[in-house]
């Protein structure tokens, strides 16, 4: 069985009420629940903090045991030098995913401090980005 785990950052705990013409309705609990169910043949963890360091050092504790991670780092994907950095120390893979189109909004977005240390990059297709990532560490 893959074990794979969900990394969210800051302010993706208020997916569902948060700019929904962005993010849309449903809570990030919510779609968990339905992605558990989906790949009930796949051991998927979760893990989200609004704090740069807590992200950090779960990224240093599942980076040598876990078979992908899926990091939606949010806006420390585009200021965080230590998280960029965790990804390029780490064993495991990861998979950059974003819910939105980065690059259809501010200019700061368009760079990301994960992406030249990450597996592959998903970007833009809602909370579908977060399954796409997961049939990447199926294939």
């Amino acid at each position: 069985m893959k074990k794979l785990i969900i990394i969210n950052g800051p302010n993706l705990n208020l997916l569902g009420v948060r700019e929904p013409e962005i993010y849309g309705d449903l809570s990030f609990t919510d779609f968990l629940n339905l992605l558990q169910k989906k790949y009930s043949h796949v051991d998927l963890q979760y893990f989200q903090s609004n704090i740069e360091g807590e992200i950090i050092d779960k990224l240093h504790e599942v980076g040598f045991s876990y078979d992908g991670v899926i990091l939606n780092a949010a806006a420390y994907t585009h200021t965080s030098v230590g998280i960029g950095d965790a990804v390029k120390g780490i064993k495991t893979p990861v998979v950059e995913v974003h819910i939105s189109n980065t690059f259809s909004r501010e200019a700061f977005r368009h760079t990301s401090y994960i992406s030249p240390n990450a597996k592959g990059v998903i970007i833009g297709f809602g909370m579908q980005s977060y399954e796409l990532a997961i049939e990447s560490f199926l294939k």
